[in-house]
């Protein structure tokens, strides 16, 4: 492939969406739909798997490049792929979602029955929702059928709810509220 085709990618794909570009030639399509693929993939905003049904057809060029640019804006800041690697395996994390929906449950439960701690248990079932988003999303991050762009968007998400420190160090928290323990005997 031609440096100047993955040059050409790179200028289509970093231009905002919305904005016209030119329709290749029926001669040009091959080659510059190779040099998008190839970067968008390199660059993670196209899953390799997609190549199969995006940038496929030259009449569907401009709302595919549009897709691929909407794609590039929005995971600009997310992290990469591989960082999914720097927390817990996928069974691992399924165990502590798992425990966290009977968890939840438990603490449904014992809402109904004890009225007068409503409030307290409320603020537990809070607490143990926010836990599975953090959880959920290290799932759908290290889950490797999902498409790069889902565990990136995932990634995102994660780092915006443990904050930046907490993942850049890969220190995720409890999968429930367990300073709460105490307080709900």
């Amino acid at each position: 492939m031609a440096g100047s085709e993955l040059i050409i990618a790179a200028m289509l794909l970093t231009i905002p969406p919305g904005i016209p570009a030119p329709c290749p030639t029926e001669a040009d399509f091959p080659g510059l739909r190779d040099a998008i693929h190839q970067v968008a993939v390199q660059w993670e905003i196209l899953d390799e798997r997609e190549t199969r049904y995006v940038l496929t057809r030259p009449e569907d060029f401009c709302t595919d490049l549009n897709m691929l640019r909407r794609r590039y804006r929005d995971l600009e800041d997310a992290p990469k792929v591989a960082d999914s690697l720097r927390f817990p395996g996928r069974q691992f994390v399924n165990e502590q979602v798992k425990f966290n929906r009977v968890f939840r449950r438990h603490i449904d439960e014992r809402r109904q029955l004890e009225v007068d701690r409503a409030d307290g248990l409320r603020n537990v079932v809070m607490e143990t929702d926010r836990l599975y988003q953090v959880w959920d999303s290290v799932r759908d991050a290290r889950c490797d059928f999902y498409y790069v762009t889902v565990r990136r968007q995932a990634l995102k998400k994660l780092r915006d709810l443990i904050g930046e420190d907490a993942y850049f160090d890969a220190e995720l928290p409890a999968n429930v509220p367990t300073w709460r323990f105490n307080e709900m005997n």
